[in-house]
């Protein structure tokens, strides 16, 4: 399946296995772009290089990685991150956005589930709470990709809680709680690239759903562009109803680069 083919797809195999972070900044900080993605793939499998401690975890780990990114293109900037030794804090939302352009369930957990619960004040937050979103997942244009059992739709609830534990924007083991997430600058500059790319108004990358996902709220993006501006970084005006938004840098390629130079 191609991935504009997987674009609405949920995955409980994929998102049961996590966000493994630590091992995808691995494999991508030895990433050579002089190979296919089949023969760095195949590398990681027969060498090993990042110490999965099993064959068949470095099997399903490979899987995953080879559903949700796409190094050459889509995700070649996430990769030249990680090849440059960009500090993992910085790394991970960026990794995130990256991966929510495969994990649908991921995203769509993000922006219209957990953001509203934070939004309207919850404090704590159970796999339970989150299964009756999971079932309508339908209604927002997603699909599964087979019929999941009880004790499937309680594993993908539990590892999307655990995916955002493991990105900081929850804490906790068995009750997870909202940790008080602050966006690095440098990551929000780099999806504010990102989302130029795709929507050239200003206003609509203020708008965009994206920011849910590291609750981030339109005014939230504004007062961080304000500061910004101030220091220089970007220029940001308002002028009744014009915004304007000009960057440094052409895309978040060059950007990339120029975070780790």
């Amino acid at each position: 399946m191609k991935a504009a083919d997987r674009a609405n797809v949920a995955s409980s195999f994929t998102l049961i296995k996590g966000a493994m972070i630590e091992e995808t900044y691995a494999v991508f900080a030895a990433w050579d772009f002089g190979s296919s993605k089949k023969e760095n793939l195949e590398r990681l499998r027969s060498e090993n290089f990042i110490g999965v401690r099993t064959a068949a975890r470095l099997r399903d780990f490979i899987f995953v990685l080879n559903r949700r990114f796409d190094p050459s293109d889509r995700d070649r900037a996430l990769v030249l991150l990680a090849k440059s030794g960009c500090p993992i804090e910085e790394w991970k939302p960026i990794l995130l956005w990256h991966m929510t352009r495969d994990e649908f369930l991921l995203r769509d957990f993000l922006v219209n589930w957990l953001f509203p619960a934070f939004t309207s004040g919850a404090y704590r937050v159970r796999p339970e709470d989150l299964c009756p979103h999971i079932r309508s997942v339908a209604l927002r244009g997603g699909k599964i990709e087979h019929v999941w059992s009880e004790t499937t739709l309680n594993r993908v609830a539990a590892a999307l809680l655990k995916m955002s534990v493991d990105f900081g924007l929850l804490r906790g083991s068995a009750v997870k709680e909202f940790a008080g997430y602050h966006l690095p600058e440098r990551s929000f500059l780099y999806i504010v690239y990102a989302l130029r790319e795709h929507a050239q108004s200003p206003r609509k990358v203020l708008a965009s759903e994206d920011w849910r996902m590291f609750l981030m709220s339109p005014s939230d993006v504004e007062q961080e562009l304000l500061r910004l501006h101030q220091f220089r970084k970007v220029d940001y005006q308002i002028a009744g109803s014009i915004v304007q938004l000009t960057l440094p840098c052409a895309n978040a390629c060059e950007y990339a680069e120029r975070m780790v130079a």
